[in-house]
């Protein structure tokens, strides 16, 4: 019998083990990377800043990020991809590592057994990148676009501290999620995902502009710092595959939720980022519907925006810790 589970949290607030709770550091982040330097502006209180409405500077406070923070030399993405805020994707993880924790006594599960698998990694590769940085998993990232798979790869083999940890694969089939990826034996601690938000690129095209715009306006009118837990839904790049797909969120998590009956033995906790608070109930009684065991919707606060995903386990808690007793 399916049991839900439904966590909230305050809006303002990232998870307590996120580093980037505050205002940046702009200086030490200059330092780790000097391009950014041009980006920087100052604030009405005279703080250091940047325009989060400049998709460029964005990028390069994401290197400066992933530079000082995660130790990564080297991270650029192909012009118009996906560029992810950190400080969100980082949150993603750490909820998931409470998740996790549940079957460990309430440790938090750290090491390369730890096993996860990003769908949709896309060239950013952020998910692995930032889950083997804070957390030493291991991690098998997915995608269908080979532009994003080739840049990927290129990314993991630059970067030594996680070159050994991180595998991307691609997806060879545009109508499949998780099958064709999970292979015959293969056991992950749990999946992840960003799912294409949007029904048709028109929709994404709208809602990108709509960001740009609020942002424009909390520029001109100065009304206060952007702090790291702010900026985190500022994502107004990505591809047609990154943001839309026929059906939308709604279908490709439909979608996902079938596939994932098919290897149900071989994953602790499916979990899946779900943008329209509206779709939550539909995909509940989706899961009901497939005899899952266990179904929990988790909430996360990037300062004004609440984000959550929904994660289903057709194991009971006894077997989610026999599951890893076979590692």
């Amino acid at each position: 019998m399916t049991k839900t589970k439904h966590q909230k949290v305050e809006k303002g607030s990232l998870h307590p083990r996120n580093r980037h709770i505050g205002q940046y550091n702009f200086t030490e982040l200059v330092n780790a990377c000097p391009e950014l330097a041009t980006c920087l502006t100052h604030n009405p209180k005279g703080e250091l800043t940047i325009h989060f409405s400049d998709a460029n500077s964005v990028l390069l406070l994401n290197k400066a990020l992933l530079e000082y923070f995660y130790q990564i030399n080297f991270w650029q993405i192909p012009e118009g991809y996906l560029c992810p805020p950190i400080p969100g994707r980082v949150d993603y993880l750490h909820y998931i590592a409470d998740l996790l924790s549940e079957a460990f006594g309430g440790a938090i599960p750290k090491g390369a057994k730890i096993k996860g698998l990003d769908i949709g990694c896309g060239a950013n590769c952020i998910y692995p990148i930032l889950g083997t940085r804070e957390y030493d998993w291991s991690f098998i990232g997915a995608d269908i676009d080979t532009l994003a798979v080739k840049t990927a790869k290129l990314i993991i083999s630059a970067n030594n501290n996680i070159n050994k940890k991180i595998t991307i694969r691609q997806q060879k089939n545009s109508q499949s999620i998780l099958l064709g990826i999970v292979k015959k034996g293969e056991r992950f601690a749990f999946t992840m995902c960003n799912p294409p938000f949007h029904a048709s690129m028109e929709k994404a095209t709208e809602g990108s502009l709509l960001k740009q715009n609020n942002l424009k306006k909390r520029s001109k009118n100065q009304l206060k710092t952007v702090k790291s837990n702010n900026d985190v839904s500022l994502n107004f790049a990505g591809k047609i595959h990154e943001l839309s797909c026929e059906g939308g969120e709604i279908a490709f998590v439909k979608r996902m939720i079938e596939e994932s009956r098919e290897v149900q033995s071989q994953v602790c906790w499916f979990t899946c980022l779900i943008s329209k608070r509206e779709n939550i109930a539909p995909l509940k009684k989706l899961l009901v519907q497939q005899n899952t065991k266990q179904v929990k919707v988790v909430e996360m606060s990037q300062g004004h925006k609440i984000s959550r995903f929904i994660a289903w386990s057709y194991l009971d808690q006894q077997q989610q810790q026999d599951f890893f007793k076979l590692d």
